[in-house]
């Protein structure tokens, strides 16, 4: 065996995770996972993967960054006229998946997307970097383009068109809430015999957690 196929291959053995260790709300318990992983040294600890899939069960997924959770959901932005955006418009059932490698956790959160209020979409948009906030005027997202110099350009032509203005959220630029019904911890152990502990929610509103094989 090399040496990278040894890496690959690499037992976990940081953790456990028992019942007993959870809290009983998974919204709190996503809270305690993603406070140790904000301590990490990651990059970009909010990132996660969102797989979508059309009306017909075609998937699709990329990577984005979590911008806020409470018990209403988990939010990110978006262009609602990208690929994303299509597809959630067409099947608004997702998941979220986030993957800490240094802490050998992956969380899991299925459940249905709703569009964050107008005021919220504004106001996260506003907070956003100038350049961010032109970026979102010049991209017309998954659409084909020539060249990169078409980008720069559109740019350039909103930050003429913007100077010494408060730039516009555009109006396909939009906030989305995935409302969790399952939401899954699962830690690395090893001889891959991983924790998985997943919470699903109750026609009460209440959750109940459930240990699945690895």
């Amino acid at each position: 065996m090399t040496k990278s196929e040894d890496t690959l291959n690499k037992q976990f053995e940081l953790s456990e995770l028992y019942e007993a260790d959870l809290d009983p709300n998974p919204i709190e318990q996503f809270r305690i996972w993603y406070g140790q992983a904000l301590g990490a040294d990651f990059i970009y600890p909010n990132a996660f993967t969102l797989a979508t899939s059309t009306k017909d069960g075609k998937p699709s997924a990329r990577q984005l960054l979590l911008k806020d959770f409470d018990e209403e959901g988990f939010v990110f932005y978006s262009n609602s006229e990208s690929k994303k955006g299509s597809d959630l418009a067409d099947n608004p059932f997702a998941t979220l998946c986030f993957w800490w490698d240094k802490l050998e956790r992956q969380v899991r959160v299925e459940g249905k997307v709703q569009i964050v209020s107008q005021k919220d979409a504004d106001e996260y948009f506003h907070s956003r970097p100038i350049g961010s906030q032109l970026g979102a005027w010049a991209s017309n997202q998954s659409t084909v383009i020539p060249d990169r110099e078409l980008l720069d350009n559109r740019y350039r032509e909103f930050e003429k068109k913007f100077e010494d203005k408060i730039i516009p959220r555009p109006p396909y630029w939009n906030g989305y809430r995935l409302v969790p019904v399952a939401i899954e911890f699962w830690q690395g152990r090893q001889n891959r015999l991983h924790d998985r502990l997943r919470y699903k929610l109750q026609k009460d509103g209440s959750w109940t957690i459930e240990r699945l094989a690895p």
